[in-house]
C-alpha cells in the first residue's frame, strides 16, 4: 500500500512540474509577443506611416491637381532636400536673405518686380525654367541654351549669332508678355536662376564692348550715348577724344544719374545694378551662379534644373571667368577716390548680396 501511495505521489509530482514548465512557456511567449523588437515592430507598421505621410501631402497640397499640366514644377532643385545641394550654392542663397533683411541696406537690395524687371526674365515652359538676364555675365551663351530647349533650334551650333538676340526669331518669351496670373505661377513654381560677376570688373567689360570695341555695330552708344555722358560729366571740355572710363565712372557714381538713363532708355541695362534687373529680394531664386565659378556652377544649374541629359552648356575658353584684379586696378588708377566711392555707393548693394568684397583700393 505504501509503494502504491508513493508512486501516486510521485506522479502528482510530474505533473505539477509538467503543469509549470507548460505555463512558463506560455508565458515567455506572451512576453516576446508584447515586447518584441522596436525595429522589427517599425518595419511592419512601414505601410501606416507611408498612408499618413501621403495624406498629409494630399492636404497641404491640393491645388497643384487642378493646375494645368505646363504648371507643374519639374526639376531636382524642387525636390525639398537642400542637404542634396552643395554647400557653397547653400551659403550664397543664405548670405542673400540675411542682406535682404539688412534695413540699413534697404533702398540698395530692394525693387519693385516691374514691367523693366518682367521684360529681363526670359522663360522656358517646355522645361518649367526662369532666367533673368544680367549682361556682361556670359548672357549670350544661356539664352543659347534656352534657345535649344525651346526647341527653335536642335543644337547650340546651328543657332545664328544675328538670331540669339532678336527676340522676334528665336523663340525666347520674356516674362512680361504673359497676364499677371500665369507671371505669379511661374514665379512660384518654376526653376529660377540668373549669374553675377564682380560689379566693378563687370562695369569695365560693359565700357569695353559698348564704348571701345562696340562689335555688334551699335552705333548709338558712340553717337548718342557717350557724346551725352561726355557733355555732363567730362571736366576738361576742350578734349576732343571719345569717352573715357573716367567720364563713364563719373555717370554711374552721380546720384542723379536717372535723367540720363531715360534717356538712353534700355541700353542701360549692360550697366544697371543685379537688383534693378531681377529683384533678387522679392523673387526666390533656385540658383545664383557666379561668373568667376561658371565652369562648376553651369553644371550644377543644368543638373539642379532637371536639363543635364538634354543640353550642356557651350565651352568656357580657359582663364575668361577668372577675376582680373591687375585689369580692375589699373582702369581705375587714374580716377578719383571721390568718384569710386560714389561709385561703389550705387552698386554696394551688389557687392553685399553676392558676396563680393570691397575693393581694396578704395580702403587705402
Amino acid at each position: 500500500w505504501l509503494t502504491s501511495d508513493n508512486m501516486h505521489h510521485q506522479w502528482l509530482l510530474l505533473a505539477a512540474c509538467f503543469w509549470v514548465i507548460f505555463m512558463f512557456m506560455v508565458a515567455s511567449k506572451f512576453i516576446t509577443l508584447t515586447f518584441k523588437d522596436p525595429d522589427g515592430y517599425g518595419a511592419k507598421q512601414e505601410p501606416l506611416v507611408l498612408t499618413a505621410v501621403t495624406k498629409v501631402e494630399e492636404v497641404h497640397v491640393p491645388e497643384e491637381k487642378h493646375w494645368p499640366e505646363e504648371f507643374q514644377p519639374t526639376g531636382k532643385a524642387f525636390s525639398g532636400n537642400l542637404v542634396r545641394q552643395p554647400l557653397v550654392h547653400m551659403e550664397r542663397l543664405e548670405l542673400l536673405r540675411n542682406v535682404c533683411r539688412d534695413t540699413a541696406l534697404r533702398e540698395l537690395s530692394h525693387t519693385a518686380v516691374s514691367k523693366f524687371v518682367l521684360d529681363r526674365i526670359f522663360v522656358c515652359d517646355k522645361h518649367k525654367i526662369l532666367f533673368c538676364q544680367t549682361p556682361k555675365v556670359g548672357n549670350t551663351q544661356w539664352k543659347k541654351v534656352l534657345i535649344v530647349l525651346n526647341g527653335a533650334f536642335s543644337s547650340i551650333e546651328d543657332i545664328p549669332e544675328n538670331i540669339v538676340h532678336d527676340h522676334e526669331k528665336n523663340g525666347l518669351p520674356r516674362l512680361s508678355s504673359f497676364s499677371d496670373s500665369e507671371i505669379k505661377k511661374r514665379l512660384n513654381l518654376y526653376f529660377k536662376f540668373f549669374i553675377v560677376r564682380d560689379p566693378f570688373e563687370r562695369l569695365i567689360s560693359a565700357f569695353k564692348d559698348k564704348f571701345v570695341h562696340n562689335p555688334r555695330f551699335e552705333p548709338w552708344y558712340r553717337h548718342e550715348i557717350a557724346p551725352g555722358i561726355i557733355r555732363k560729366y567730362r571736366k576738361n571740355r576742350t578734349e576732343t577724344k571719345g569717352l573715357q572710363f573716367e567720364d563713364f565712372v563719373r555717370y554711374l557714381g552721380d546720384p542723379n544719374h536717372r535723367w540720363l538713363d531715360v534717356q538712353f532708355g534700355d541700353h542701360i541695362i549692360h550697366w544697371v545694378t543685379y537688383v534693378e534687373l531681377c529683384a533678387p529680394c522679392e523673387i526666390t531664386y533656385s540658383v545664383i551662379g557666379h561668373h568667376e565659378t561658371l565652369e562648376d556652377d553651369a553644371p550644377y544649374i543644368l543638373k539642379a534644373a532637371g536639363i543635364d541629359h538634354l543640353v550642356s552648356y557651350p565651352t568656357i575658353p580657359p582663364g575668361i571667368t577668372v577675376y582680373n584684379r591687375t585689369k580692375v586696378e589699373r582702369y581705375f588708377s587714374g580716377i578719383s577716390k571721390r568718384d569710386i566711392r560714389r561709385l561703389y555707393a550705387r552698386f554696394e548693394g551688389d557687392f553685399k548680396l553676392f558676396g563680393y568684397h570691397e575693393p581694396d583700393f578704395l580702403l587705402n
